[in-house]
């Protein structure tokens, strides 16, 4: 322990003496582990940190898994209400199952209305979650029927907000939808669900809602019985499903089910990007480390006879791998507590952009598991960026080393072929993550060139939910939005209004299966589905969704009138390819009593975001005659959209004072929102990408600067002997060029061997796209280059006369 200490204070010293490279060191280090540590606090916060309920492990969610002839491509699929019931009655393997799905619920009673987003559960569902309320108590099974799901449990933050965080809440009402609700619960300050419930209320279920087995729209959770394996839960729920299709043929024929564990289904989708970006800044930290590496061999190669007179003195080679290991551990040691300030700011960046993108599994911040693995990496990282150095000084031949000076005079061979060596994993490291940021900048802008279908440009959307407890009637909900859009249309600089249910790019919608007339019969459940979306006349237009054959929606498309719809493109090519679909006839199979004519056919549009490989087959069906509660209204300005929101919120609330305005975005925002995950890796990725650029060429420039200075004079020889510029500026360029070709194909390989871990990520582009590989490969390469002609021509100005009178 003596010796530790005696080495760190005399590394510090030589550190101290030496502050123009220890702060080089120190940057280089903070940068590598500050980006390090920014991104592990993301994937610990989403992917690592046990979620915030009692044995999460033993939650899971449960899923249907639809007949791939109806849904190609689809792995899971919403729960309906009468198998949800049946699988809660007959397996045997979880302490408690529940069911929910999000819902939105005006608050009244207070200066202006407010739209509050929440949840709809059933009664076991904090069971489930394994929580209990901080006052109050949960629902009771009476409570899922109806008539008696008046009862509401608040959130913390709702409570808070609303309330003042009155400790007497319970027993008050509360208004939603124009309804009192009594408050008979405050969850926990620590408690979130996945879905950001503000509040939750009881299913009330009718007796006619729980035997509805056609129509999936319900989620289902459940909690495993201790003991327990996935694959035994998964067994009996197989067992059940086919039991099911047995009992219910018509309605559950090729529908099976899955069980996916609840942090698998939160974190899926951004599990491989954040993996991603956590390999890549471990690239960034190893190009750091051999950075730095590089820098101190450099630097300690000069004292060489420093070590020969300790060796001399009786010093092992521990004890001088020993001392140069302080020297690195104190390096980075400082560059970790820098690194945390980097971390900082870039937690501060990315929560700021991305937060409301990652699943909500935990706050990111720099909590103390993160602080412990930034101490893990500094440590790891001194300890790589001295192992090269203090081995190869530990080698250092005593005799030799006494018997030569310490000037520019030395050469030293096995440190020049260290240093290459550091070249050439920088430079490979680098190349691989630019081909990775090339792959993500390529993948942008194909979905930028991508056709979204519809002209999103000067486009205002805000939402309108009407409670139906308010307008029951469909005709009062139909007259409501008739009126709203008659309102909306005629404010200044509106050009056009529409309204549908939902909107592209937001993965939201229904899908029905469908009956072709006068094709053969077949069961419910093996009937292909189709998009079904509600729209009012006008929604084309605004959009400028091209009509490609027929005609749109129109006033005299009402409830009387022959039921019509508007195919897409898509729909078209699968059902009639080779016949004009305006004329042909089909049944949505959730109205089974009215068979609906193609009137029109319009231009696809990619509703479920620019990366859906497929377009959607969609029919359109006019508001009229399948008046929806909850719609979207899209309105064309002549100028800036965002401009004519507050005109927009009088409009509705002066048809009804107490309907708030949701959601209020552009569609401009919309679609750029719906690229967000792949602007993310981009960035990230870029940034690291651009930092390992600049590392590798400060690499390649030290190393040959520090050549330079080793060879002056065997470069002052070679020029006193007749050696042109040209020669001396070539020699040097490729002692650079070497180790830095070498890297790049180096990095090519190992870039083609991880193609895999991108290929989730990427779009309209290969994972091994020749041009990107070129690209990346050329433009390392001139980096190379132009780092190693610097140096190179700092050799041409060598004085020969000078270089051979120095010792």
């Amino acid at each position: 322990m003596h010796n530790i200490w005696q080495d760190l204070k005399y590394g510090f010293r030589v550190l101290r003496k030496n502050p123009g490279f220890a702060a080089g060191a120190i940057v280089v280090l903070a940068l590598g582990i500050g980006a390090n540590t920014a991104i592990f606090s993301v994937v610990n916060a989403v992917l690592l940190r046990p979620l915030p309920y009692r044995d999460p492990g033993r939650i899971a969610m449960i899923y249907h898994v639809p007949p791939q002839k109806s849904f190609p491509g689809a792995k899971i699929f919403a729960v309906s209400p009468a198998n949800y019931l049946d699988w809660q009655a007959q397996s045997s393997v979880f302490d408690a199952m529940s069911t929910f799905h999000p819902t939105t619920m005006t608050v009244t009673g207070k200066d202006q209305p407010e739209a509050a987003s929440g949840m709809v559960v059933s009664s076991g569902f904090f069971q489930v979650l394994g929580t209990t309320p901080i006052m109050g108590r949960t629902f009771t099974p009476e409570e899922d029927t109806d008539g008696h799901g008046n009862v509401v449990v608040l959130s913390y933050p709702f409570w808070q907000s609303h309330f003042g965080a009155d400790p007497k809440v319970i027993g008050k009402s509360l208004t939603f939808n124009g309804q009192p609700y009594s408050i008979i619960g405050v969850m926990p300050a620590h408690f979130q669900f996945f879905y950001q419930g503000q509040y939750f209320v009881p299913l009330g279920w009718t007796d006619q809602d729980r035997a509805v087995r056609n129509n999936h729209n319900y989620l289902v959770i459940a909690r495993l019985k201790r003991g327990v394996s996935l694959q035994q839960a998964q067994a009996e729920i197989d067992t059940i499903s086919t039991r099911l299709e047995q009992a219910y043929p018509e309605d559950d024929k090729g529908w099976g089910a899955t069980i996916v564990p609840l942090r698998e289904d939160l974190v899926g989708d951004v599990r491989p990007a954040l993996l991603v970006l956590l390999g890549a800044v471990a690239f960034v930290l190893l190009i750091a480390c051999a950075n730095v590496a590089n820098l101190v061999l450099a630097k300690t190669l000069g004292r060489r006879k420093e070590i020969a007179i300790r060796t001399a003195l009786g010093a092992n080679w521990q004890r001088v791998i020993q001392q140069m290991l302080a020297e690195t551990l104190l390096l980075a040691a400082a560059g970790g507590a820098f690194g945390l300030l980097v971390a900082h700011a870039g937690i501060a960046l990315i929560v700021a952009f991305f937060g409301d993108k990652l699943p909500q599994t935990g706050a990111v911040g720099l909590d103390i598991e993160v602080l412990g693995f930034t101490l893990a990496i500094s440590i790891l990282a001194g300890v790589i960026a001295g192992l090269a150095p203090a081995w190869r000084l530990a080698r250092t031949n005593v005799n030799e080393a006494l018997k030569q000076g310490t000037g520019r005079t030395d050469v030293d061979s096995t440190g020049r072929a260290t240093r290459n060596i550091l070249i050439v994993c920088e430079v490979g490291l680098s190349l691989v993550l630019l081909i990775g940021a090339g792959l993500m900048i390529r993948t942008l802008w194909a979905l930028h060139n991508v056709k979204p279908g519809v002209d999103p440009h000067n486009v205002l959307t805000f939402r309108v939910t009407l409670p139906r407890e308010k307008y029951p009637k469909p005709e009062q909900q139909l007259n409501f939005y008739k009126q709203l859009v008659e309102r909306t249309r005629s404010l200044p600089g509106v050009e056009s209004v529409g309204t549908i249910d939902a909107l592209p790019f937001t993965d939201d919608g229904s899908t029905e299966p469908v009956a072709i007339e006068g094709r053969p019969a077949v069961e419910f459940a093996m009937q292909p589905e189709v998009a079904v979306r509600t729209i009012s006349p006008g929604y084309l237009r605004t959009l400028r969704i091209p009509l490609l054959a027929g005609r749109d929606f129109s006033e005299t498309d009402s409830l009387d009138s022959p039921a019509a719809i508007v195919i897409s493109e898509s729909m078209a090519r699968e059902f009639w390819p080779d016949e004009n679909p305006v004329g042909k006839r089909l049944t949505l199979s959730f109205f089974p009593g009215k068979v609906r004519e193609v009137i029109g056919v319009a231009g696809d549009v990619k509703f479920r975001g620019l990366d859906s490989r497929k377009s959607l087959a969609t029919v359109y069906v006019p508001l009229a005659q399948i008046t929806f509660w909850n719609q979207a209204m899209v309105v064309r300005t002549a100028g800036d959209p965002a401009s004519s929101a507050s005109a927009m919120a009088v409009a509705v609330h002066q048809q009804d004072a107490d309907q708030p305005l949701r959601d209020v975005r552009t569609m401009d925002d919309i679609l750029a929102d719906s690229l967000s995950q792949q602007r993310f890796s981009m960035l990230l990725l870029a940034s690291f990408a651009g930092l390992a650029l600049v590392l590798a060429a400060v690499g390649i420039y030290s190393v040959l600067a520090y050549a330079v200075r080793q060879r002056q004079r065997e470069i002052g020889i070679r020029m006193a002997l007749g050696a042109q510029l040209s020669d001396v500026l070539r020699m040097v360029v490729a002692e650079g060029m070497r180790p830095a070709l070498i890297g790049v194909a180096l990095g090519l390989a190992g870039a083609l061997a991880l193609k895999r871990a991108v290929s989730s990520l990427v779009f309209g582009v290969s994972e091994s796209d020749p041009f990107t590989f070129l690209s990346v490969s050329v433009l390392l390469a001139m980096v190379a280059l132009v780092a190693s002609i610097l140096p190179a021509y700092r050799a041409t100005k060598v004085d020969p006369m000078r270089a051979l009178r120095e010792e």
